[in-house]
């Protein structure tokens, strides 16, 4: 699904480089969390698998056919802008020329947020907000989704619902989800795979592995 081979990245184009020499496969179906400190390049990398910046240096095969994309900014919850969560998903529809009209409807039973089709986007909650964010990636049925930190600003009965539902679409539909984490506990219960970023570099390891090499320690004061 993607490979990134000897990727480089400074936002100068030159040293110090805010990724430096990332070598990475994600395979179809797998359940990447990627965390790290703060400024350690999480974002960056999502970045630059969406191609929304290019490499300094290396290269970033993305097998996806359609990309699903949630962002941690909540980019319609201005509450003087009267638009409803029917009327915003149905113009992203036909952005993406998605012909079937009941395609709003399905992506809305699917996050389970029918009976909130005609409220104002900038009267939802934070966890509210975040599944119709949720909603609107998936209404093209992308076979890879990225998203920035997910639970950010989600209530606890939230996040659980938004967990459950992620592993639900990765488990059974087969979608590849790379997700910017916070929530250790989230990513090593959900994910399939954890990339750890640090000073630049990063380390591909299976949930259990990052519990003993990267969690332990941390518990034992080592």
């Amino acid at each position: 699904m993607i490979e990134i081979k000897n990727l480089t990245f400074s936002y100068t184009g030159s040293p110090p480089y805010v990724l430096d020499g990332i070598n990475l496969k994600i395979g179809a179906g797998a359940y990447v969390s990627v965390l790290g400190e703060n400024g350690c390049g999480k974002s960056t990398l999502m970045r630059l698998i969406l191609r929304f910046i290019r490499p300094t240096g290396g290269t970033i095969t993305c097998g996806a056919k359609r990309i699903g994309y949630v962002p941690q900014k909540n980019d319609f919850s201005n509450p003087d802008f009267p638009i409803t969560v029917s009327e915003m998903l149905d113009s992203y529809r036909r952005l993406l020329k998605i012909h079937r009209k009941d395609a709003v409807e399905q992506s809305l039973a699917l996050v389970g947020m029918e009976s909130y089709r005609n409220a104002l986007m900038g009267s939802l909650s934070g966890g509210q907000s975040q599944k119709i964010r949720i909603a609107r990636a998936i209404m093209g049925k992308p076979d890879l989704l990225v998203l920035d930190e997910p639970s950010t600003g989600v209530d606890f009965a939230s996040r659980k619902e938004i967990y459950g539902f992620l592993t639900r679409v990765n488990r059974k539909n087969g979608v590849t989800i790379v997700s910017v984490e916070h929530n250790l506990e989230a990513a090593v219960e959900n994910s399939t795979l954890i990339y750890h970023l640090e000073h630049g570099k990063g380390h591909l390891c299976t949930p259990t592995q990052y519990t003993e090499e990267f969690l332990k320690p941390e518990k034992e004061g080592r």
